[in-house]
């Protein structure tokens, strides 16, 4: 049997660093966990229109208490904006009736290259699936962009009852160098599933950005891209 390791958690430390940054004691490390589960559970389908990537939780301490910074990298920031940041605000208030450790101020950070994010590509294709389009087509194109993109390589897998068979299998596609056993690669992995007619289809994309990455500013610097500003909960 092969020993597989996400390749995301076997980079944290290396060139990646931690979705959550904070610290907690016995007390109150439990409570902190569930709300940031919740923060997630949350917020992704509120943004689902913007195509979340990833959301990064802070907590600091401050005069007033603990401060939460809830970071949310997606490609579409318009849509979660709104007008007027009207929809800043309702997400706002919906945060704040989950998080009551502190105050809380979300930031929406766009994502400067989607097409070298593994999350946005592989919901991107599972989209697809769920549209009745070709897994094998939609594959090859998904190759195609993030190889545009200047991507060192990558790899897509789907598996599930591919086109409506009865017997469930699996396809993959790869293209160009994905070493996963090297760990200054710096490989970015996701699995989306895709809610299908006949069933789910699970996707996975695995995007070799570069085969040696620089470990000192890859671990202090988040990728993203254009910032905006952040809402305070009144």
């Amino acid at each position: 049997m092969g020993q597989k390791v996400n390749p995301v958690g076997l980079r944290v430390g290396v060139n990646r660093g931690w979705n959550a940054s904070w610290y907690a004691s016995k007390q109150d490390f439990a409570k902190y966990l569930k709300e940031d589960i919740e923060i997630r559970k949350y917020l992704e389908p509120e943004m689902k229109a913007g195509v979340v990537s990833h959301i990064d939780v802070a907590r600091t301490k401050g005069d007033n208490g603990a401060k939460v910074a809830v970071t949310a990298y997606v490609a579409r920031p318009g849509v979660i904006l709104g007008q007027d940041n009207a929809n800043m605000e309702k997400l706002v208030a919906g945060l704040k009736k989950v998080i009551k450790s502190g105050d809380v101020t979300l930031k929406v950070v766009e994502v400067k290259e989607p097409d070298l994010d593994a999350t946005l590509i592989a919901k991107w294709i599972a989209s697809e699936l769920e549209n009745r389009q070709s897994f094998r087509s939609t594959q090859k194109k998904a190759i195609q962009r993030i190889r545009k993109a200047g991507a060192a390589g990558c790899k897509t897998q789907c598996q599930g009852r591919l086109g409506g068979a009865e017997i469930a299998r699996r396809e993959g596609y790869k293209d160009g160098v994905v070493p996963l056993e090297t760990y200054r690669a710096d490989i970015d992995y996701a699995a989306v599933p895709a809610a299908t007619e006949y069933g789910r289809i699970g996707v996975k994309v695995w995007i070799c950005r570069s085969t040696n990455k620089f470990v000192a500013k890859s671990a202090t610097k988040p990728e993203g891209g254009k910032e905006h500003a952040p809402a305070k909960a009144r």
